[in-house]
């Protein structure tokens, strides 16, 4: 008989990469694998993209109301990215916890090591492109950026990866199906204790 997987307490996931590096694609795979695993909805006051729902995608918010919440303590963590504000509000870990769900924050670098000092027993994953000229590839396809965009992508990208070795874990996204299974093994892992 197969015995039940009882979620332990407190555990926080961190996953970062550079924009293109597949982090959301790896995380929507091992959700379908682990589904208590809940991705914290970020907030943030970039317009929203065709497609995107606010409070599902991320919590939209003016810079005037961003500001608000950063001088009130509502965040746990914040940073200003390519001109606009993202941050992981104190309210959506509350949430989360009521739910018995597991908080796994999908969030930049500098964010992701905030975490690590407020939360030291945090699991730090960063995804990784396989090379340089294929992370390029990905962000030009998706045709979102304009020339001089995507050189700021690209230098935030390179420095983003020069921090994987701050991260528990370094997994490389060549091969999707693999990197699903590795970061599923990490999570799961992490996240479950036999009762």
């Amino acid at each position: 008989m197969q015995q039940a997987l009882v979620p332990k307490k407190n555990c926080l996931f961190v996953i970062s990469g550079p924009s293109g590096s597949g982090k959301n694609t790896v995380y929507d795979g091992v959700k379908a694998l682990l589904p208590s695993v809940t991705h914290t909805v970020s907030a943030t006051t970039r317009a929203m993209r065709p497609g995107e729902t606010d409070g599902v995608d991320y919590y939209y918010m003016s810079v005037a109301d961003f500001q608000r919440g950063i001088e009130r303590g509502e965040f746990l963590e914040y940073v200003q990215y390519g001109g606009n504000y993202y941050g992981t509000l104190k309210s959506e870990i509350t949430r989360l916890s009521s739910e018995n769900r597991i908080p796994v924050l999908i969030i930049e670098v500098n964010g992701a090591l905030r975490i690590k000092r407020i939360y030291p027993d945090a699991t730090t994953i960063f995804i990784v492109p396989p090379s340089a000229k294929e992370l390029e590839r990905r962000i030009r396809k998706r045709g979102l950026n304009t020339e001089e965009e995507l050189r700021t992508r690209m230098a935030i990208a390179q420095a983003e990866v020069e921090m994987r070795e701050k991260y528990d874990h370094c997994v490389v996204n060549d091969d999707l199906e693999q990197c699903i299974k590795e970061v599923y093994s990490i999570i799961k892992e992490g996240a479950y204790q036999n009762d």
